[in-house]
């Protein structure tokens, strides 16, 4: 799962905007749009999150689920 608050941050360090990971993730801007503007954790098919996901990841970024080790017990990113 990804939030909406983790999708804007990882979209800032890679400095993309919203239409370059929508062309990397094969998504739509709206889609995109969509996704950020959600309240918490993005919601959709798990076509759309896994290839959001792995054009995150393909940038070079790894997502921090809750609990996993970080310096806190947040959501977050990180570069790899």
């Amino acid at each position: 799962m990804i939030s909406a608050a983790q999708l804007r941050a990882a979209r800032a360090l890679l400095g993309w905007d919203q239409r370059r990971l929508a062309e990397l993730s094969g998504l739509s801007v709206p889609t995109i749009q969509r996704m950020e503007a959600s309240e918490d954790m993005i919601r959709g098919n798990v076509d759309s999150l896994m290839k959001l996901i792995a054009a995150l990841e393909a940038g070079g970024l790894e997502l921090i689920g809750e609990g996993a080790p970080s310096t806190s017990s947040g959501r977050g990113v990180r570069l790899k």
